[in-house]
């Protein structure tokens, strides 16, 4: 999938949530979230945040852009001293962008400074916040997670940790959190675990990451994921770890799994990378079609295509080849140069393709454009035969649980059947990895309907949540006015 904001009419994506990193009781802590949050920058490309606290004071650093082009700077670094330091790396799901929405967030309040970096989307935010306006609230940003600042310093709780439950308590949806006060750095996962929080550990200083690939980037070892429901506190004295929430059986976000994840993270015992391979075995068995080749659909599609093969018994070829330097930002002059769109960034391998029946292999559907393009460009490159099959589900709901997604009714699979879409992308045959079948690959033996074992809401339009904010349109940005924030 590529990284084109919603805004783009010819978008044809669903969009990282975003990611968190924390490290505490580390010496120039600022630099060691800065490489954190590179390693977590396909979680979001639009803005990136790191607040750090030196003994003293707080200090915030909020840019738009990659991190590379922003916190590698020396002048940036330089700004964030401290031993301790969160982070945030962003891609807005329901809001608007600009720096005013950019996380970490840090608000002075009567028991000191708080800075509070979140991934998901609180899907009662809207509620909450016209509730903290009536009492004198004003809010600063559109964004769900300053509800999270504002209900934390009206909170009537005495001590710090309990201000911290006592708002997160109120709260509907999904949110993995890193919080940095004076003397302590928190970490929350919601009672459902929807989103992904590791426990990490650098020589003694404790991190706080959204996956186990931030951890290896700075040589970090692996503890353990945040449990659901699960609140670690972690201060010079060590790391407490309380459940102040109701216990409620894990939803864990199986999207995860098919796309978002970083193929080299370990997420809740299992390594992202073998997943998607034994989505593409299933997938074979479950849907093969006689072929000559499985090509992937760089590069989302390459670890199920690998499995694909591997159990179809066909070669794995690289039949198209993705260009890495053209981003979301990529100046498009014209029309014409603007609808050359696909070719931008992807481009057939001919003596690869030419003749041959390939099997494309893709992480998803979301508007069929973009498949559209890849099939005829394929079919331009000579192949006799165009067969696509897809590593999940049809992606038939939308997400409110950190996940951009356009409304419902521009959803192909929402409106149209497998034959009807395999018509509109014009390929000879399409399939999709039924919902059994992406559980068989995450190790059950199938979805229990009664009670589902991932958040798989996307797929089956089971949400595990209230939507308090939802106002049952077919619209998946009316769910907060604010700007849910990944």
């Amino acid at each position: 999938m590529d990284e084109t904001p919603f805004g783009d009419p010819d978008d044809d994506t669903l969009h990282e949530e975003c990611g968190v990193f924390g490290i505490f009781n580390r010496s120039d802590a600022a630099p060691f979230v800065t490489l954190g949050l590179h390693a977590l920058q396909h979680r979001g490309q639009e803005a990136a945040g790191i607040v750090s606290f030196d003994g003293t004071q707080f200090h915030v650093e909020r840019h738009s852009g990659l991190i590379g082009d922003t916190f590698t700077k020396q002048s940036v670094l330089e700004r964030l001293p401290g031993a301790s330091a969160i982070g945030h790396t962003r891609y807005s799901t329901t809001g608007g962008g600009g720096l005013r929405n950019v996380q970490p967030f840090f608000a002075e309040l009567a028991v000191g400074g708080f800075a509070v970096a979140h991934n998901g989307n609180i899907t009662n935010a809207m509620t909450v916040q016209r509730e903290l306006q009536r009492r004198g609230s004003i809010f600063s940003s559109t964004s769900d997670t300053e509800t999270i600042l504002h209900l934390v310093a009206t909170s009537a709780a005495r001590l710090f940790t309990d201000k911290l439950i006592d708002a997160l308590s109120r709260l509907e949806g999904a949110f993995s959190l890193v919080g940095l006060s004076p003397k302590k750095m928190v970490g929350v996962r919601d009672a459902l675990g929807i989103r992904p929080l590791v426990l990490g550990d650098l020589e003694g200083s404790p991190i706080l990451a959204s996956e186990t690939c931030a951890l290896d980037i700075i040589g970090a070892t692996f503890v353990r994921d945040i449990a659901p429901g699960e609140m670690v506190v972690i201060t010079e004295s060590g790391i407490e770890s309380i459940f102040p929430f109701q216990s409620r059986r894990s939803r864990f976000c199986i999207f995860e799994y098919v796309y978002f994840a970083r193929p080299d993270s370990n997420i809740e015992g299992r390594n992202v990378y073998e997943i998607r391979k034994r989505i593409g075995a299933e997938l074979a068995r479950e849907s093969h079609e006689p072929a000559d080749i499985v090509v992937p659909v760089p590069d989302s599609g390459v670890p199920a295509a690998i499995g694909y093969a591997q159990e179809a018994g066909l070669p794995f070829e690289l039949g198209i080849i993705r260009n890495h330097y053209v981003g979301r930002t990529f100046i498009q002059p014209t029309d014409a140069i603007r609808h050359m769109g696909v070719k931008l960034k992807h481009n057939a391998n001919r003596a690869i393709l030419e003749g041959r029946r390939v099997v494309l292999v893709d992480d998803s559907i979301v508007r069929g454009t973009t498949s559209q393009k890849i099939v005829q460009m394929v079919r331009d490159a000579g192949a006799s035969e165009v067969h696509m099959r897809i590593a999940s589900p049809p992606t038939r709901a939308s997400c409110f649980y950190g996940v951009d997604t356009p409304e419902k009714a521009k959803l192909l699979a929402s409106r149209m059947s497998i034959e009807e879409m395999a018509d509109y992308i014009k390929v000879d045959s399409l399939a999709f990895l039924t919902i059994d079948g992406l559980y068989r690959a995450v190790d059950e033996p199938s979805r229990n309907a009664h009670a589902p074992q991932f958040c798989d809401a996307c797929f089956t339009g089971d949400y595990p949540t209230a939507l308090t904010d939802h106002d049952g349109t077919d619209n998946v940005r009316q769910l907060s006015l604010l700007g849910g924030n990944g």
